[in-house]
């Protein structure tokens, strides 16, 4: 298989679930400029989107966050994960946030985390708990147009992209293992109707495919080898500029805004 073979080799002996997982993803982070650049972009866009469509106040949290370095962008975003690692600065598990106390939270912040949740409804219902009105989360996920429904079932051995799961629950073996990709879909798009009336206080403003998908790709991300080098990043993302009209077509991820409404 293709995706073997360009696996980054430092994953290679890594247990995915574990904390070494993030050890390694953090030395690949560093030697890619490239994928850097597409985070820092990634950081500035849930900002910018918070700015635009959330009123809330109290605290900012990033959920999931991996190898983050947000804080170098915005210092008091509070950076977790469920798995202990030295930069966080709480291990929290986003489908029970215990430490949160009721209607404090502004912004949750989740890149690449929502499709991890063995039960979405118990995040979903902490983020009911725990922002404040006008309050909410922003969530990059990966996208379902035409080539990520070709890319995805084949990207990664160990998740999987299906967007026919009659269920939104999905036990899984591990943090990262077994994951549907397809999740964000499922939830807020196959059937946001369901989700509607099941959280009917929280409300989706905003969803939109990200333009970022050739540096992405072809940087490798965390997890396989850089395709190009890194000096071609703007002509890269010129490419994406001009090709912007079809990002619904190629996007790779996309970004949903949920914000609390105020009791009816």
């Amino acid at each position: 298989m293709i995706a073997n073979l360009l696996r980054e080799p430092l994953l290679k002996t890594v247990n995915i679930d574990g904390e070494d997982r993030i050890a390694a993803h953090r030395k690949i982070l560093e030697s890619k400029t490239m994928m850097k650049e597409v985070c820092q972009e990634m950081y500035g866009l849930c900002a910018s989107l918070e700015n635009q469509y959330l009123t809330g106040t109290g605290r900012r949290i990033e959920l999931g966050a991996g190898v983050s370095f947000i804080k170098d962008h915005f210092a008091d975003v509070e950076v977790t994960d469920v798995v202990p690692a030295p930069h966080l600065d709480l291990v929290l598990d986003a489908q029970k946030m215990d430490g949160v106390a009721d209607g404090s939270v502004r912004a949750f912040y989740g890149i690449h985390c929502f499709h991890h949740f063995p039960q979405p409804r118990a995040f979903l219902s902490e983020l009911q708990r725990t922002l404040s009105v006008g309050g909410g989360c922003i969530l990059i996920e990966p996208y379902f147009g035409a080539v990520s429904k070709l890319l995805y079932p084949n990207l990664f051995a160990s998740e999987r992209f299906d967007m026919a799961q009659t269920e939104w629950e999905n036990p899984t073996a591990g943090s990262m293992s077994d994951a549907n990709q397809a999740l964000s879909y499922i939830v807020f798009f196959r059937d946001r109707a369901k989700f509607e009336r099941e959280f009917p206080d929280l409300r989706i403003v905003h969803r939109s495919p990200i333009a970022n998908y050739l540096r992405y790709l072809l940087s490798g991300g965390l997890n396989f080898r850089s395709l190009v080098p890194a000096p071609l990043a703007p002509i890269l993302k010129g490419l994406e500029w001009v090709l912007s009209p079809l990002s619904s077509a190629l996007a790779l991820h996309h970004v949903v805004v949920i914000q609390k409404q105020p009791l009816q």
